[in-house]
């Protein structure tokens, strides 16, 4: 399973988000957590059509299974990656 969370330099609530996902990911040990600043990956996130930061995209073996705008509780990010879980 892979979380991605896109993110900007200047966003407030992207501090927030990936502090969360930090929290989170003591509780996933096995996903693949990665940040993407959406302006230094501008391709990438094209790609994903991402509007808008924070955005939390989560994959199961590549197909994505959850996707949210804004800062997510610990609570919304574990029940978003039980979707990716095989």
């Amino acid at each position: 399973m892979e979380l991605v969370l896109y993110t900007s330099a200047f966003c407030a609530p992207c501090v927030r988000a990936r502090s969360v996902l930090r929290d989170a990911a003591a509780l996933l040990p096995r996903a693949l957590i990665r940040e993407v600043d959406v302006l230094s990956n501008l391709r990438e996130s094209e790609a994903q059509r991402i509007e808008s930061t924070p955005t939390l995209v989560v994959r199961s073996n590549g197909t994505e299974v959850f996707r949210a705008s804004g800062v997510p509780s610990v609570r919304q990010v574990l029940a978003a990656a039980a979707l990716a879980m095989d």
